[in-house]
């Protein structure tokens, strides 16, 4: 496949994943209490399909960064790496909310918060996700700054998105209260952090369509 076709992929997949997204994230706001089983499995089916789209976008975004160079062969593994972690981390997490619901779709369990193995489920969604975040953005923050394989913007930006991920890596002592917005579990936490990449990853795939891939960008200084 070409790298015109590769782009074009990426591009697609990172907007499609930014899209699901947009959808998904509401959903967690829609019942004040536990919601119905039909809530849960349909937020955690377009987690799912989110997570196959960003995953051929970082897979494409892995091979934009290897084309420039040798010299971008580490990071653009760190990029793949860390963010086959996180999708792993996030679907192993979903399965979990969806056991729950599973178990007991009469809609009285929140599956955030109840369950058997709710609060060890609070780290994958909160404090690991989190970092496993932040060291794939600053990967590919590095990488599309210093080899041009993409706007600048988007380097910087995947640079401030990563200090936000950082930022909340220490929810883990701050309780688990879903409305505290700085918990383990917290809405600025699981919900308005964790989109945020989605959401880098739909302005890239823009970028990735609209940009012509141009030879002699590399900057190995």
């Amino acid at each position: 496949m070409d790298d015109l076709r590769i782009r074009r992929m990426m591009g697609a997949c990172g907007i499609a994943a930014g899209l699901l997204a947009a959808v998904g994230v509401p959903l967690y706001f829609v019942y004040s209490g536990a919601p119905p089983a039909s809530n849960v499995l349909a937020r955690i089916l377009l987690n799912i399909l989110t997570c196959g789209a960003l995953l051929v976008f970082l897979t494409g975004l892995r091979h934009l960064i290897r084309g420039a160079g040798p010299a971008f062969e580490w990071p653009a593994s760190l990029v793949f790496g860390a963010g086959t972690a996180y999708v792993t981390v996030t679907l192993v997490a979903a399965s979990i909310e969806a056991g729950t619901v599973l178990q007991r779709p009469d809609g009285t369990l929140d599956p955030t918060v109840d369950g058997p193995l709710a609060h060890a489920n609070m780290l994958l969604h909160g404090s690991v996700a989190r970092l496993l975040t932040a060291v794939l953005l600053v990967a590919a923050g590095y990488a599309i700054l210093r080899s041009g394989v993409l706007p600048r913007w988007a380097g910087w930006s995947a640079y401030a998105v990563a200090a936000v991920n950082v930022a909340f890596v220490p929810s883990l002592f701050f309780g688990t209260d879903a409305a505290d917005f700085y918990s383990a579990v917290g809405w600025g936490n699981t919900a308005l952090t964790a989109a945020l990449i989605v959401y880098w990853a739909l302005a890239v795939g823009v970028a990735a369509v609209r940009r012509r891939p141009s030879r002699g960008l590399t900057r190995l200084a």
